[in-house]
């Protein structure tokens, strides 16, 4: 794709490089082709951490990866560089494990919001089929 690209957009991929450590061609190198504004934009926004952060690179990794197998967002590709990036900085299989083990609570909000729906509206059902015998 390299051969592609303006000087600008060379120049943002290459900064992207830079201060995030990794360059992931199949999403950013498409969005940097179509609208490399944008394209600063998020990278300016994102590389903050990486500039200013107190986390050491491991422990933001492992952020990333709770980000990226969260069921709100199930984004595969992210997961596999992430899980890249942290086993590079020094994160084990077991502590990839665990941020598994700790995002999977997100699903349980379907019981927590669930069940006492649920319970009211079984309730309810009960007392109006009550009403009418």
């Amino acid at each position: 794709m390299g051969e592609d690209l303006t000087e600008r957009q060379k120049a943002l991929k290459e900064r992207f490089i830079k201060e995030r450590g990794y360059w992931s061609e199949g999403l950013w190198g498409e969005v940097l082709k179509l609208d490399p504004d944008f394209f600063e934009a998020y990278l300016n926004f994102s590389a903050v951490p990486w500039k200013k952060g107190v986390l050491p690179p491991k422990v933001k990794e492992l952020i990333y990866i709770a980000i990226d197998a969260s069921t709100t967002h199930l984004y595969e590709p992210g997961l596999r560089q992430h899980i890249r990036n942290a086993l590079k900085y020094g994160a084990t299989k077991e502590e990839i494990m665990e941020v598994f083990e700790l995002v999977s609570v997100l699903g349980i909000h379907t019981c927590t919001l669930g069940v006492p729906v649920l319970v009211e509206e079984v309730k309810r059902f009960e007392e109006e089929k009550k009403g009418k015998t």
